[in-house]
């Protein structure tokens, strides 16, 4: 049994949902959509094909990297390598359809504080999102970690204003105890998710992807799509008419 299959949910206990289809969303108000993520591909890893199928729904989806990247190229300088990861994650933003944001915390140094706290409040609120993605907040990555956490205190400083649901990266490996509610399918956009990841040039995806397309046919194959993408809704603040997902 692979170390992704050790957190496969029991169905008997999980929803298996679906986007809206084109015709069917153009008649829903149009979302507010962000993706936290702690570095450049974060995002794209962990729920590309679904922020890919919301745009193509007619939904504005931004992707707000909690750092550039700073450190993710070993024997290069912190400057050097977050212009190369922002010039990356501009690309895979713009393949993907999405706004890039950047909420200027440095890759490796990440913090939770008051201060940077009530900073990335401020920048959440001021994309005024009706849904938030972020990573789920058991994980090895402590970046991934304290964007978790930065996304919980801001959506309870907002009065829990928007739906929070979290992802999942590299399950098994990164992301543990992570059991889905909410199963995404990508078959259509996981061509387009891919492309974003591999926009990330400098982070040789040949060494990661692999991975992540095991994951997206494993959790399909649990839920009887070719591929899909996994997801906990933590809370559905949104009316039943205007969500993104459908039984």
């Amino acid at each position: 049994m692979s170390a992704l299959n050790t957190f496969a949910p029991d169905l008997s206990n999980v929803l298996t949902l679906g986007l809206h289809g084109r015709a069917e969303s153009a008649a829903l108000k149009s979302l507010n959509v962000v993706c936290v993520g702690a570095h450049p591909d974060d995002p794209e890893s962990g729920c590309g094909g679904t922020l890919a199928k919301l745009i193509s729904d007619g939904h504005r989806v931004t992707i707000l990297y909690l750092t550039r990247g700073e450190a993710g190229m070993k024997g290069q300088d912190r400057a050097s390598t977050g212009a190369i990861r922002t010039k990356e994650a501009v690309h895979a933003c713009q393949i993907l359809g999405a706004q890039t944001v950047f909420a200027e915390q440095m890759d490796g140094e990440t913090t939770t504080d008051a201060e940077k706290s009530r900073a990335f409040t401020d920048l959440l609120s001021s994309l005024a999102p009706d849904l938030v993605f972020v990573h789920w907040p058991l994980d090895t990555h402590r970046d991934h970690r304290n964007a978790a956490q930065l996304v919980y205190e801001a959506w309870e400083a907002m009065n829990e204003s928007f739906t929070l649901v979290y992802y999942e990266v590299m399950t098994g490996v990164q992301t543990h105890h992570f059991e889905p509610n909410c199963f995404v399918d990508i078959s259509a956009t996981w061509e387009k998710k891919r492309s974003s990841i591999y926009a990330h040039e400098c982070q040789n995806p040949d060494r990661f992807y692999p991975y992540h397309e095991r994951m997206e046919k494993e959790r399909g194959s649990t839920v009887r799509m070719d591929r899909a993408e996994a997801f906990v809704i933590v809370r559905e603040r949104l009316p039943k008419p205007l969500i993104p997902f459908q039984l």
